[in-house]
């Protein structure tokens, strides 16, 4: 039955190419909010707190700080919306959810860059 599913989701459901990301990496994602008749692109640039799921029910939640307020999004890989995925800084992390990053404040706030070479 599993294997029906997959198949089904793998051939009906568009899929967009975006780039490969992870748990700290810094993201910018552009997406379009309709309001009444018109259409407008807005983005949202933060770090990866995790990476959930697999195939079609992926998703992936951003934490930005607003001011003072931290600010939690989950977007699914699949939503119509989503035009574009930017990574803008990779992130040296241990773990693949970084929930006490919600914890962290200045300094200690800050996550290392991955130095690829």
């Amino acid at each position: 039955m599993e294997s029906l599913i997959k198949f089904v989701q793998d051939e009906f459901v568009t899929r967009k190419e975006f780039p490969e990301f992870s748990a700290g990496d810094t993201i910018t994602v552009y997406y379009e909010i309709k309001e009444g008749a018109k259409t407008r692109t807005q983005f949202f640039r933060g770090v990866v707190i995790q990476v959930k799921g697999t195939g079609t029910s992926k998703t992936f939640t951003i934490r930005k700080m607003s001011g003072t307020v931290g600010v939690e999004r989950i977007f699914p890989v699949n939503l119509p919306a989503l035009q574009k995925i930017e990574v803008n800084k990779r992130g040296a992390v241990r773990r693949a959810r970084i929930y006490y990053f919600r914890g962290l404040t200045g300094k200690k706030a800050r996550i290392k860059e991955l130095r690829r070479k």
